[in-house]
């Protein structure tokens, strides 16, 4: 009987044929040190993430691993898969940006979040199960070996994981917190207050459309945090990014907003109960 996905062992020989990227400086990327003390480490990411996403595929400091550009089947912008491999295997990448703290940023007032995300892009639909991985890439700003001022990405550990687990483990984070896909699998949403408030009270939600704000009044909203890869509870995802202390758990810091929320709920829940 044929294989219905991916296997641990076809990701293993995945993992094994990609080992060589670990330690792979981008020495044609470069970024001055000084100017790093302007930026955050998120904003860092996001710059030097966009380049080495658009720039991986034609740099000659990557070592031969049986990785090709993949055509892409949603479109040349922003295409699924990123990569094909020799193996016959599909890749999506995903750049996870790691602090250096032996560089000088700009410190930001709250924790961040990182950014990588598995984004409704991806989903059932176009998701091989048998050929998918998702490529996870853990990368750190290091000094140049020809240049003392200035430093360049360099790749420091990798993972290579199941598409369809993940996509799955991510879909039922978000219908099990109430939200749900409007479309084809197009819009991920979340309950709203006034959807969370009818869904205590027993009330029948209003599934015909949703909103982008709470103040449209719909019964949900588009889930404008839909798939990162820190709420993706999925184990072996987690126990890569606790590797480098970006683990679920690790939630940041409510806003205002979200404290202002959280009491009016408790004074709802309060009424309620009365």
């Amino acid at each position: 009987m044929p294989d219905t996905r991916i296997s641990a062992s076809d990701l293993a020989k995945l993992r094994t044929a990609l080992q060589s990227l670990i330690g792979v400086q981008f020495q044609e990327l470069t970024l001055p040190k000084l100017a790093l003390r302007a930026f955050e480490p998120s904003q860092i990411g996001t710059i030097v993430g966009s380049l080495m996403d658009a720039l991986i595929p034609h740099l000659a400091d990557i070592p031969q691993v049986g990785l090709e550009k993949h055509e892409g089947i949603l479109g040349d912008r922003e295409g699924y898969p990123d990569y094909k491999h020799t193996s016959g295997f599909r890749l999506e990448l995903k750049l996870l940006y790691i602090d250096n703290p032996e560089l000088v940023t700009k410190k930001p007032p709250t924790p961040r979040e990182p950014s990588a995300r598995l984004t409704q892009k991806v989903t059932i639909k176009n998701v091989n199960a048998v050929k998918d991985a998702l490529l996870v890439i853990a990368y750190q700003l290091q000094p140049h070996p020809l240049n003392a001022d200035v430093v360049s990405p360099t790749i420091i550990d990798l993972e290579v994981l199941s598409m369809i687990e993940l996509v799955e483990a991510r879909d039922k984070r978000m219908s099990d917190s109430g939200g749900r896909w409007f479309g084809n699998y197009e819009t991920p949403t979340i309950l709203s207050k006034s959807g969370r408030r009818k869904r205590r009270a027993g009330e029948a939600l209003d599934v015909s459309s949703y909103g982008r704000k709470e103040s449209e009044g719909k019964d949900f909203n588009e889930d404008t945090n839909f798939g990162k890869l820190k709420r993706i509870p999925h184990a072996s995802l987690q126990a890569f990014l606790g590797k480098f202390q970006l683990t679920i758990a690790e939630e940041p810091e409510p806003s205002l907003s979200e404290v202002e929320q959280e009491l009016e709920e408790k004074v709802f829940d309060e009424e309620q109960e009365q």
